[in-house]
Formats: C-alpha cells, structure tokens, sequence
C-alpha cells in the first residue's frame, strides 16, 4: 500500500473575531492505490513561513476512491498574533511557504493503520480568498 498525498491548494480567510480567524484549507488529497482508502481520522498542524498558525482535525470519515484526487476543506481556528510576519507576506508577496503535518488512520477493507504525513511547498497567494 501506498500512503496518500497531501497538496495544499487553497486558503479561505474569514475574520472570527478582533484577535482570531477562522481558515479553511483546500486540501487535494490523492490515493494512488488501485483500491478505496477511507480516513478514519485526520489530525493536522499547519505552519505559513514555517510558523505555526493553526491545528486542527476532521470529524468525519473521508472515502478516498482507488487512483484518485479528492479535495477536502480542513477548518483551522487561528489567533492573528500567530500570524506575524506572515500578515505582510499575504499583502505582497505571490508565493507563501508552507507545511502540513500530522497523523491519519487509515482503514483498508477491515484493517486499520496509522500514517504520520509531512507536506512542504509553495501555495500561490492568488488561491487565497477573503471573505
């Protein structure tokens, strides 16, 4: 089995409150597998110019079908002093590094697994939306 990928592709903003802002992350995640993966569980820590702004996880089961992309949307609850420098980066830059981490478990037909996963890259500031 191989494990699946991970590419972050889009960045919703949406102000919470004066101090926090809820993110919605669209996440491609690719099964290369000639069989279905379901996610089980999803744990993630987001980091922006390798800062960390957020942690979160999905509450639901994710069915990934055999050789496929499917993009998911992972909520993040940050608090503006955690974005510093990265405020500025949004407001001028074209690219913004960035790097999601963490664990899922897998289920593939009646067995379970567990997979740490790290994705490093680029995400391009016009996939970023302001609501």
């Amino acid at each position: 089995m191989e494990k699946p990928s991970f590419v972050l592709r889009e960045i919703t903003l949406r102000p919470r409150s004066f101090t926090e802002m809820n993110l919605l992350l669209g996440v491609d995640i690719q099964n290369p597998n000639r069989f279905d993966l379901t996610l089980k569980s999803f744990e993630y820590t987001i980091y922006l110019n390798n800062k960390k702004i957020g942690r979160g996880c999905l509450e639901k089961e994710i069915l990934i079908p055999s050789s496929s992309i499917i993009r998911v949307q992972m909520p993040v609850v940050t608090k503006l002093k955690d974005w510093g420098r990265n405020l500025k980066t949004i407001i001028t830059g074209d690219e913004l590094p960035y790097k999601i981490e963490g664990k899922t478990d897998i289920k593939i037909a009646f067995v379970y697994r567990s997979f740490p996963f790290s994705k490093e890259g680029h995400i391009n500031l016009k996939n970023l939306i302001i609501l």
